[in-house]
């Protein structure tokens, strides 16, 4: 890992990590916040209500947060938490109050600073770091199968032609031979 990375990871961790243990700590208000968010899916789940699934989102958040700031997993740590900030923002944006300009400064500023962490994991999510992606090595292992198997059936067609020439030579030979 560069030396950028070790020390970038942690750092935009480090927000999902603490408020990650926020939500796990007070659910009561996580779950009030993200109720527009969480109430279809506490509906259309069994035996979930609105406050476990704020934990939930919590645990999320922390883990993916660990995993990303000691780099392990910080693709897929990336992903988990742009779901994760992408339900904060909708919740934070749709519950903001608007009716005065301090409230529309803080919701801007709010959205902004979403938006900013947002990009910063979805750049997480995508970094290889420096190594080859799934998608990368898919496609270079199927163009390596396509050209070693165009050079087996060369091969066979070439030792087919072969068996072709000699049968017919052998079968010229004995009709000679009669």
């Amino acid at each position: 890992m560069s030396f950028i990375r070790t020390i970038a990871r942690p750092l935009l961790a480090s927000t999902f990590i603490v408020a990650g243990v926020e939500r796990i700590r007070n659910a009561d208000e996580t779950a009030q916040s993200l109720g527009p968010v969480l109430r279809p899916l506490a509906n259309a789940l069994p035996n979930a209500d609105e406050k476990l699934l704020a934990r939930a989102v919590g645990g999320v958040q922390v883990g993916a947060g660990v995993l990303l700031a000691i780099g392990k997993l910080p693709r897929f740590a990336g992903l988990l938490l742009t779901v994760t900030s992408t339900l904060n923002t909708v919740a934070e944006f749709s519950a903001a109050d608007t009716t005065s300009g301090e409230g529309r400064r803080w919701q801007r500023a709010q959205l902004l600073k979403n938006v900013s962490l947002l990009g910063g994991v979805l750049l997480a999510s995508v970094d290889t770091a420096g190594k080859p992606g799934l998608a990368w090595r898919a496609e270079h292992l199927t163009d390596s199968a396509l050209k070693a198997g165009k050079k087996a059936s060369k091969k066979q067609l070439k030792a087919a032609g072969k068996t072709v020439k000699r049968t017919a030579h052998e079968i010229a030979g004995a009709v000679h031979a009669q």
